[in-house]
């Protein structure tokens, strides 16, 4: 865990070079200038769909009732999902939040849109869904987590630059909450405000008394009616309050912090699994995960005491926990689709939800995310617009970049030229227009503020990484049956998803597998010299032109 003062420090020096990037791309209104001219405000405007899109940080795909998962408690997400397209195969092209996030908004690859780690900035250049729906006509409205900023500090400001024109920001981290309005908003209305918003009940010498001995030890110090949570969907209903009074068409972005580690959870949510029994991963040791890539090992091996010989009792109070925080997650989304129904808005609405990243909850002995492990790079994507998109599901490999260009043709706009995405409409539409289905879904993976001992100390050599491991600049391919991770210095795993789902058998090595290998290895150097192909050289030639 890096201390706030510390990251603060880092974030700050970061604002400098940020700046110096956004300066230098020469435009006072910002990346906003650069939008296609088709993107204007008089184009049929105010009788596009609106959009509301629901994001959330850390859920996995398969912590869905819709999606298979028989204990979970989501009755909204699974109703939602009956009403929608359910891309049941959706893939992200990074493993962690701010480049996963760019991707979307986007509908780039991370090796394109060069945000490749989190809290780092966006380069000035790139255009996020946001700027393109308000040059169209939109009224843009973000409540929650962004985590795309072109230069720090992040903003409301800031997150106008980038496209929202309503702004209720939080970010979710103690050293952004002097920017956060849910910080403000707790401040004036929570009895307890003067304790952490992410601190455990059992903390709290005043509360320890009132806790059950044989409780969770997650529950959470302060009342779910003041978690973020809570504000995230009490304002996102207000705003749509706002915007369906409004005379244009609206992009609502609602972004949930949880289910997010740390995995506190409020009351009743704390208590929902009590005496449920949740299948855990089995037990890593040393010697199974000596047997990954060495960026991999770096990382779940990092700080110093390792998660992954967590004690089994903790392990399944953790799972109840985060079980229970998608459940309140849940909650608030099947208020504000009511809220959507109830101002006659839900039928020329656009919905979507998904998540940045999914989370290994200790499957291969790791917390969190930053691989290419099915729990970290798959994620639920519901798609609705009634009559528009037919319900169902869709088990196509899909990637989040394709989340972009699905929303602009649904919206009657063009797509960006750079854009690597694909629409996914033609696969739900019902139309019977021609959808070739992807082959393979890509993600990439740069994770260099845990290869060290979780600090910050980079001790970064040029031709040797650091502490003697190359920087994890990593690429996944992944096709229906196999996957196959690439990492330097030839180091990679290659795994048989087919008859090893839960990818404890690493083949790359095996002999019999080389077939495998050297087509996978194709896949990606094909992918790696074509994802940039409309980057023509042409149009930026600097000789007259006759």
């Amino acid at each position: 865990m890096i201390a706030s003062h510390t990251l603060g420090r880092i974030l700050l020096a970061l604002a400098t070079a940020a700046a110096a990037i956004y300066a230098s791309a020469g435009r006072a209104d910002g990346p906003k200038a650069t939008i296609e001219k088709q993107f204007t405000a008089a184009a049929g405007g105010p009788h596009r769909p609106n959009i509301v899109w629901i994001m959330c940080d850390q859920l996995r795909s398969d912590c869905l009732g819709a999606n298979g998962n028989s204990i979970i408690k989501t009755p909204h997400l699974d109703r939602l999902a009956q009403q929608s397209a359910n891309f049941t195969q959706a893939f992200v092209q990074a493993p962690v939040c701010v480049p996963s996030r760019a991707s979307f908004f986007t509908g780039r690859y991370p090796h394109s849109h060069r945000n490749r780690v989190n809290y780092t900035p966006l380069p000035a250049g790139e255009v996020l869904l946001p700027a393109r729906l308000q040059a169209a006509g939109y009224c843009t409205a973000l409540v929650g987590k962004t985590h795309l900023y072109y230069r720090y500090p992040p903003t409301a400001d800031e997150a106008r630059r980038t496209g929202f024109e309503l702004v209720d920001l939080h970010d979710g981290v103690p050293f952004t909450d002097e920017w956060s309005e849910y910080a403000q908003w707790r401040q004036a209305h929570d009895p307890l405000r003067d304790i952490p918003y992410r601190r455990l009940a059992h903390q709290v010498p005043g509360l320890r008394a009132s806790l059950r001995a044989d409780g969770n030890p997650n529950r959470a110090a302060i009342d779910q009616q003041y978690t973020d949570t809570t504000w995230t969907g009490m304002r996102a209903r207000e705003r749509l309050k706002e915007l369906a009074a409004g005379d244009r068409p609206f992009f609502l972005f609602c972004s949930f912090w949880k289910p997010h580690s740390p995995y506190e959870v409020p009351a009743p949510f704390d208590s929902m699994y009590d005496q449920v029994e949740i299948p855990l991963p089995p037990a890593e040791t040393l010697e199974s995960i000596g047997r990954l890539p060495p960026p991999v090992q770096k990382l779940i091996l990092r700080g110093k005491k390792p998660e992954y010989a967590m004690d089994r009792r903790r392990l399944e109070w953790l799972y109840r926990s985060y079980y229970g925080t998608v459940s309140h997650l849940d909650r608030e989304v099947g208020l504000i689709l009511d809220a959507l129904k109830d101002l006659g808005a839900l039928e020329n609405t656009i919905v979507v939800f998904t998540s940045d990243h999914g989370d290994q909850l200790l499957e291969h002995g790791l917390l969190g995310k930053n691989v290419f492990f099915e729990a970290s790079i798959h994620v639920p994507l519901l798609i609705g617009f009634p009559g528009r998109i037919r319900p169902g599901r869709c088990d196509e490999l899909v990637e989040s970049i394709d989340v972009l260009p699905t929303l602009l043709a649904l919206a009657g706009l063009a797509e960006p030229e750079n854009c690597q995405g694909r629409s996914l409409a033609a696969l739900c539409d019902g139309s019977g227009r021609p959808a070739p289905p992807r082959d393979a879904v890509f993600s990439e993976n740069v994770i260099p503020e845990v290869i060290t001992d979780g600090g910050l100390d980079f001790a970064f050599a040029k031709g040797q990484g650091v502490k003697g491991v190359r920087h994890p600049d990593a690429k996944m391919v992944r096709t229906r049956r196999w996957k196959y991770n690439y990492y330097p210095d030839g180091y990679a795993e290659l795994y048989d998803l087919e008859h090893d789902p839960h990818e404890q058998h690493n083949l790359a090595a095996d002999p019999a597998q080389k077939p495998v290998v050297d087509e996978m290895q194709r896949r990606l150097l094909n992918w790696l010299i074509t994802a940039d192909e409309v980057d023509q050289i042409a149009p930026r030639w600097l000789i007259p032109r006759h």
